[in-house]
């Protein structure tokens, strides 16, 4: 990936198409799911759950990617944006869809 891209919308199947290994995508839905988990806990029972919300996330999520996806995650180069795909590619799993978008990013980011 050499130039930077410019828009969620244009960084959105790029990040897809990190995620093709079925693994590493659960790692990242339960990940996502224990960020959840600690923001509630935080809520209803101490704000030290903060601490453990990111670890969990990004913890499974880079386990994925280094030992499955065997990649470099997208949130070294895009932050915020790898956070908002995190979270969309979340809803996607919960809800479904995702198949369509994984069939989107291979056609554009071929292996």
């Amino acid at each position: 990936m050499g130039s930077r891209l410019q828009s969620f919308e244009e960084f959105w199947p790029f990040y897809v198409s990190q995620h093709r290994d079925p693994v590493n995508r659960k790692l990242h839905f339960t990940g996502t799911s224990l960020v959840w988990l600690c923001l509630a806990l935080a809520l209803l029972d101490s704000a030290r759950w903060l601490v453990a919300a990111p670890v969990a996330g990004y913890g499974l999520a880079w386990l994925g990617h280094f030992c499955f996806e065997k990649n470099r995650p997208a949130t070294f180069r895009y932050p915020l944006w790898s956070l908002r795909g995190d979270f969309r590619m979340f809803r996607l799993m919960l809800l479904g869809g995702l198949d369509r978008e994984l069939e989107r990013a291979r056609k554009l980011f071929p292996v």
